[in-house]
């Protein structure tokens, strides 16, 4: 009986992976949906472009109705994680898609991880990350694409096309 209630959490998990802060999205068919993780509400792996070895992420987190922290706390803490950024202090580039307020950042360098447990090895050099996070009607949702600058910059077209995609 326990094993048919994880399994049936693990699939209602799934079937909402695109969805999440009263926001739905698609994400591209070449995007791998990865397992379901802890605090987020969706996981998708990115090929490796040409000469890179690492695959990229995009990481989407919801934390629920006024929860996640402010817009320039969460934007700080991203580029924190990127030692010598390039920019050293990028500019965060404000827009409507859908509707709705979305805040971008894109900064590259050295890569340190996530915070906590959910922190990944050693720190990783040529990185870039990616951040938006989109003001939704049950709260903000966090997109966080990180990896390899090449590989980044070949996603950057396709998370634009998932971002302008949402709808509520």
């Amino acid at each position: 009986m326990k094993t048919l209630t994880l399994a049936a959490m693990f699939i209602a998990t799934a079937a909402l992976a695109d969805e999440a802060g009263g926001l739905t999205w698609k994400a591209p068919a070449a995007w791998k949906t990865d397992a379901p993780r802890p605090m987020r509400a969706a996981t998708y792996k990115i090929a490796a472009a040409k000469g890179d070895t690492d695959e990229a992420e995009l990481a989407v987190f919801y934390f629920g109705e006024g929860q996640g922290g402010g817009i320039d706390a969460n934007i700080e803490r991203w580029v924190g994680q990127i030692t010598n950024p390039t920019p050293a202090k990028p500019t965060p580039k404000k827009e409507k898609i859908a509707g709705l307020d979305v805040t971008q950042v894109e900064v590259e360098g050295t890569y340190g991880g996530g915070m906590g447990p959910m922190a990944q090895g050693a720190p990783k050099t040529g990185y870039k990350l990616v951040g938006a996070i989109v003001e939704g009607p049950k709260g903000a949702v966090f997109f966080k694409l990180t990896g390899p600058k090449k590989t980044v910059d070949g996603a950057k077209g396709e998370l634009a096309k998932l971002l302008k995609g949402i709808t509520k």
